[in-house]
C-alpha cells in the first residue's frame, strides 16, 4: 500500500504543521509538542481537552473551535500522548474556571490523562473527566462488551463543548457528560484492514470477499468475520445489535452518526445511510439529528460505524444544533 509520508518517526510534526498552517486563523500548535489549541484561549468558561494518537483524523484537532474543544493533545500513529504533554496543555489553557478532560476509554489513554490529571490537581489546578465508552462490540470468546471510546467521541465533544460556551460549571459539565455517555452506542464493521504505518502492524486480515463486524479504530479485531453482505444487510446488522442496548422508552427521539473510518468511499456512505434511515423509520425510532461523513478514522482502514443517541434531553438536540467552526464537524 502506498503512503503519502516523509518518514515514520515524523508523521505527527508534519501532521499537525500541515493543519495549523491550514487554518492559521483559528489554531495554535506548540511546536515540537502534539498539543494544539485555540487561536485564543477563552478565560470566562471551563477548558474542554480532548486528544488521542494520530491516525484518527480528523480527530481530535478537527474539533478544536467555538462550541466544542479548547484544546487537543496528539499523539504519535495510534498511540496517545504523554502524560507531561497533557499537563502541559492542562498547563498552558488553565484559567480558573477550571478544565474537563474528555478521555476515550482505552487502558493507555486513561493511564496517561489521568495521570496528568493527578499532577494538575497537586498543583492546585481545579480539574475533572468524563470517559467515553460508546463501543458495543463484544469479545468473540468471552461475550463480554469492550466498551472502547469511539466515534461517539464526537457527540460528547459537540453537546459538553456548547454547554460549556454556555456557561455550564465544571461539575455540572461532568454530571451532563455522565448522564450523556451511556445513552451512545457504537458499532462498526471492516471490509479490509487498515495498511500498517510506523510500527502499527496490521492487526488481522481479510480475504477479498470477507468483512469483519466489531473492529476497533487501531485496528483491534472484533466478533464475527463473514463473507461479505449488501448494504442493506449490514445495516440490519448494526441497527439491531444498537437497539438492544436501549429500552424502547429510551428511543423515542435519537441522533445518528454514519461515520467513515478513513477508507471508504462517501457514495457507500450514502447508500449506507439510506438503508439505516428506512429501518429507523420501519422501527418508529424518530431521528432529530443525523450527520454523515469521516468523523472519527481509523487510518484507511475500509469500513464504516454507526453510533446512535438517544436523546433523554432537548438541552442535548440545542447543543447538536448549535453552529461550530470546528473544521472537522462542518
Amino acid at each position: 500500500m502506498k503512503q503519502l509520508i516523509n518518514s515514520s518517526g515524523n508523521i505527527r510534526q508534519h501532521l499537525l504543521a500541515g493543519l495549523t498552517y491550514t487554518y492559521n486563523d483559528k489554531l495554535n500548535w506548540h511546536a515540537q509538542t502534539g498539543i494544539v489549541t485555540k487561536k485564543i484561549i477563552p478565560n470566562d468558561k471551563v477548558v474542554l481537552i480532548s486528544g488521542g494518537g494520530c491516525g484518527h483524523e480528523p480527530a481530535h484537532v478537527g474539533y478544536i473551535g467555538e462550541n466544542m474543544l479548547d484544546c487537543a493533545v496528539m499523539g504519535t500513529i495510534f498511540e496517545p500522548p504523554a502524560s507531561s504533554e497533557i499537563l502541559q496543555a492542562i498547563e498552558k489553557t488553565y484559567n480558573g474556571h477550571g478544565t474537563l478532560l474528555i478521555i476515550k476509554n482505552f487502558e493507555k489513554d486513561l493511564a496517561r490523562f489521568l495521570e496528568a490529571e493527578r499532577l494538575a490537581k497537586a498543583k492546585g489546578m481545579l480539574i475533572s473527566h468524563v470517559v467515553v465508552d460508546d463501543d458495543c462490540s463484544i469479545e468473540s470468546g468471552t461475550f463480554k462488551k469492550r466498551r472502547r471510546g469511539v466515534a461517539g467521541t464526537i457527540f460528547v465533544h459537540k453537546i459538553l463543548g456548547a454547554a460549556a460556551s454556555e456557561g455550564k460549571t465544571l461539575d455540572e459539565l461532568q454530571l451532563l457528560g455522565e448522564n450523556l455517555i451511556p445513552m451512545i452506542k457504537t458499532l462498526g464493521v471492516a471490509f479490509s484492514p487498515a495498511s500498517p504505518i510506523g510500527v502499527i502492524p496490521q492487526q488481522y486480515e481479510l480475504a477479498e470477499d470477507e468483512m469483519y463486524f466489531g473492529i476497533g479504530i487501531h485496528g483491534e479485531p472484533g466478533y464475527r468475520i463473514e463473507t461479505m453482505q449488501s448494504s442493506e444487510r449490514i445495516a440490519i446488522e448494526l441497527v439491531n445489535k444498537l437497539k438492544q442496548q436501549y429500552d424502547r422508552n429510551e428511543l423515542e427521539k435519537a441522533a445518528i452518526l454514519v461515520n467513515g473510518l478513513g477508507g471508504i468511499p462517501l457514495l457507500e456512505l450514502g447508500i449506507f445511510m439510506n438503508d439505516v434511515q428506512q429501518l429507523l423509520d420501519i422501527e418508529d425510532i424518530g431521528i432529530s439529528y443525523k450527520r454523515m461523513g469521516n468523523f472519527l478514522t481509523a487510518y484507511n482502514t475500509d469500513g464504516l460505524s454507526l453510533t446512535l443517541l438517544a436523546i433523554q434531553d432537548e438541552k442535548w438536540l440545542d447543543y447538536l444544533n448549535i453552529p461550530t467552526d470546528a473544521f472537522g464537524w462542518k
